[in-house]
């Protein structure tokens, strides 16, 4: 698996030829891009988006949190084709396609995603923010903070069971200690906010930053991409132990009412916009345009594109090409049944759970209010499970995301003519950005401490420029894609709906935002 921390080694496809794989262990040891990007999105996308719009919507969208896990896929190893035979970064590539420019400075394209970029970095502060909420649940710093833990944990735990149905007696008990934890909050700290979120964010992006300059983090890296597999396969555990709860449980009819392309019941008492929120997270959810753009950046760090060598026109480059695109296309869709699974697993439990009980996870409580998705099968336990692996998983994804920032936006200024045109240069600003983006993210976290609404600010930034890559995906396979690897009627015919289908929730999100 390429390293996210490593000193990158982007160039031009030189002479180190590699042949590809044949055999499916080998193609499978030979993975890994796709992993990387699976584990920068399962904090943002499917811990809080998807989970958010299942207790949004209920069951009704579960159709539309499948397709966005799917459909873009096609777009993803377009994308990477094209990296794969001429060795250029995305944005390079992104450069080349008509329409509108600055001569020497990008095209519409790269200047797009400029504006995307602006969204996909607040979407950090979200992260650094949800991050600092885990760890000062688990671990507060200082005594307000501490006595605000214990009066928000008992007033989600007093509307859980109110939901569940608890006895009046000890339902009258419980409401009695909320009272008393809200009156001795109030003697003794008064109107005062816990700061303990904030030292936490701040402590995590210091610690990001230094690790990103130095790039001694390969342990570090390796330790979390066990954690979030282990917290994923936690989550799918918790939805099949949820079976075993008359209460909670998702019936088959809830489960296909769901797939059936449906839309929510309205809610005239709630403030929740489930439609609006589905389309924000049907950009990030997956590979959302981020992950699009970045995916191709971490094939050549890999060497796809090395090892395929210069087209030179041989049957030697051709046979060598089609291999390593082997490689890649099983990358990609193996990645792709990872997050899927997971995607599906969060939104269920959002469905199942928060929906029912009438929770929403928003602002300063977000991460404890997601935790309740957990407590019917693991009661008592709930807390300690669930934070142990969300802040595996979202940090790993802050983590990560910095990393593929870094490596994005100095392409950016390349492109744009900022920065001389070389990989010298490109790497010194890969290692100052990484080192920047991490504090940049905790200073977007100070200005707006709402860290769901960041990430979907992000997801709806992202759906816009869904159909612009999927136009893109469509120019490099019918304009630059070379004779002998051109794909098959039906792999066309897939990237056509894949194409229109980002058109559609582009259109569709732009529209939801202008009502």
């Amino acid at each position: 698996m390429p390293d996210p921390s490593a000193t990158p080694t982007v160039s031009p496809i030189t002479s180190e030829t590699k042949e590809p794989p044949r055999t499916w262990a080998r193609i499978i040891l030979s993975v890994g891009p796709g992993l990387i990007v699976a584990g920068s999105i399962v904090g943002s996308g499917e811990l809080i988006a998807t989970t958010k719009t299942g207790a949004e919507a209920g069951f009704a969208l579960l159709w539309l949190i499948v397709l966005g896990c799917l459909v873009k896929v096609f777009a993803q190893i377009e994308l990477g084709r094209y990296t794969l035979i001429s060795g250029q970064t995305t944005l390079q590539a992104l450069n080349e396609v008509p329409g509108p420019r600055v001569r020497g400075r990008g095209n519409w394209l790269v200047w797009y995603w400029l504006l995307m970029w602006l969204a996909s970095i607040s979407q950090q502060g979200g992260i650094v923010g949800s991050v600092g909420q885990a760890l000062s649940i688990s671990a507060p710093i200082t005594a307000v903070g501490q006595s605000a833990n214990e009066l928000a944990a008992a007033e989600h735990l007093l509307t859980f069971e109110q939901y569940a149905a608890t006895s009046d007696d000890i339902l009258a008990g419980e409401r009695a200690r909320v009272d008393q934890l809200r009156q001795q909050h109030q003697q003794t700290h008064g109107d005062a906010n816990a700061p303990d979120i904030v030292y936490w964010a701040l402590a995590m992006s210091l610690a990001t930053s230094l690790i990103l300059w130095w790039g001694r983090y390969s342990m570090i890296q390796s330790f979390s991409t066990v954690l979030v597999g282990s917290f994923t396969v936690l989550t799918i555990l918790n939805l099949f132990m949820l079976q075993d709860d008359s209460t909670y449980r998702v019936t088959w009819a809830e489960f296909w009412g769901g797939m059936s392309f449906g839309f929510p019941t309205a809610d005239a008492n709630s403030s929740a916009r489930p439609i609006a929120t589905a389309l924000a997270t049907f950009g990030i959810i997956g590979v959302g345009a981020a992950e699009l753009v970045v995916y191709p950046y971490w094939c050549l760090e890999k060497g796809y594109a090395k090892f395929t060598g210069v087209n030179d026109g041989s049957p030697e480059w051709l046979d060598r090409a089609a291999g390593w695109m082997r490689v890649m296309r099983v990358d990609a869709w193996g990645a792709m049944v990872v997050y899927t699974f997971a995607t599906i697993a969060f939104y269920l439990l959002g469905a199942a759970v928060l929906n029912r009980v009438g929770l929403n996870p928003e602002k300063s409580d977000m991460v404890r209010t997601l935790a309740v998705m957990f407590v019917p099968v693991f009661s008592d336990w709930a807390s300690t499970v669930f934070l142990f692996g969300a802040i595996a998983v979202l940090y790993s994804t802050f983590f990560v995301a910095n990393a593929s920032h870094a490596r994005v936006f100095s392409d950016a200024l390349r492109v744009m003519g900022v920065i001389a045109d070389d990989d010298a240069t490109r790497r010194i600003w890969i290692r100052r950005l990484s080192a920047v983006f991490p504090i940049l993210g905790f200073l977007i976290y100070l200005l707006f401490r709402s860290p769901a609404q960041l990430v979907l600010i992000s997801g709806v930034a992202q759906g816009v420029m869904l159909p612009m890559l999927g136009g893109a995906a469509l120019f490099f396979r019918y304009r630059r894609c070379v004779e002998g690897l051109q794909p098959g009627r039906w792999w066309d015919v897939m990237l056509w709906a894949s194409a229109g289908a980002m058109l559609v929730t582009g259109t569709w999100t732009i529209m939801s935002q202008l009502q």
